[in-house]
């Protein structure tokens, strides 16, 4: 015999005598009593026997009911479970992840941690707008980002915002540098150096003047570049020093390159997730999510 049911008929009759009643049934179903009268009786038509016994006061399960209703709920759960499994693997393993991300966590940071991401999910596509702050809020805000890292967005309307990593400013300069063995400069040493620093325009130089203006401390400097990773490559090469996030800088195993803490002030910013009010994130997102969290905590723990 051809089977040629279908998985609401089936459903159907499970919930009839689970509940016992046609009506009942049809509410938990949310259709109406005669489409589900309708589809019991295609599945009795089709099997060429009764299933259930009905009166005006109570539905009972004849012999042959209570037989197939096992096979039914076992037919049911399987199909559930497949249907699951394939959708759990496609979310999973293929599609896309857009990630809104500032650029001086970008370099060194991110890295890593796509890395570990791509190992498990080696058909997910990542998509990074490694733009300014104001850039990256934006991405997120308008639905272009599944979600961002940023120090701005905690205080922006219908956005969440997970703090990630709170850092310090620290000075990069070259371990043959005059700075190189101190433990740490104060910005008054720093007052007759002319720093290479990030445009006006950038977020990570608000942050520093709004610190700094409030300490009275003034800068000059003598390259002003859009971003942090270039400003590495300047100090790099030898061309002066720069004050940048501690979690732009490279390991401490860089050959060329290195951290030494600026202190009074110590000017200092959160980076967090920001997310969209609402917005599900996919398997895969949530995954990435994850990964950045525990290596936000890893560095932390660093120091």
């Amino acid at each position: 015999m051809r089977i040629n049911y279908d998985f609401q008929e089936l459903r159907s009759f499970v919930a009839v005598a689970d509940l016992g009643s046609f009506r009942a049934a049809a509410e938990e179903l949310a259709i109406s009593s005669p489409a589900l009268s309708r589809r019991i009786d295609r599945l009795e038509t089709m099997l060429g026997t009764r299933l259930l016994e009905r009166t005006t006061r109570r539905v009972a399960l004849t012999n042959v009911g209570r037989n197939f209703l096992e096979h039914a709920r076992a037919a049911i759960d399987e199909l559930e479970g497949a249907t699951l499994a394939i959708t759990e693997m496609a979310q999973r393993r293929v599609g896309l992840v857009t990630l809104a991300c500032v650029p001086s966590a970008v370099y060194y940071f991110l890295p890593p941690v796509l890395k570990s991401f791509t190992e498990r999910f080696p058909l997910i596509r990542v998509r990074i707008i490694d733009e300014g702050a104001n850039e990256a809020l934006a991405s997120v805000v308008d639905g272009r980002a599944d979600f961002g890292i940023n120090f701005l967005g905690d205080q922006e309307e219908g956005m969440d915002f997970r703090r990630l990593y709170r850092e310090s400013f620290v000075l990069a300069t070259r371990r043959d540098s005059r700075w190189a063995r101190k433990r740490r400069v104060t910005w008054a040493d720093l007052k007759d150096t002319a720093l290479m620093t990030v445009a006006r325009t950038s977020g990570n130089r608000l942050l520093l003047d709004l610190a700094l203006s409030r300490a009275g401390v003034r800068i000059t400097s003598s390259y002003e570049v859009s971003h942090v990773a270039t400003l590495l490559g300047l100090v790099e090469a030898g061309l002066g020093d720069a004050v940048v996030p501690r979690l732009a800088m490279p390991a401490a195993t860089h050959p060329t390159l290195m951290a030494v803490p600026v202190t009074n002030p110590t000017v200092q910013r959160t980076l967090g997730l920001i997310i969209r009010h609402g917005r599900k994130l996919s398997p895969p997102a949530e995954e990435l999510v994850r990964l950045l969290k525990a290596a936000a905590i890893e560095r932390s723990a660093k120091g």
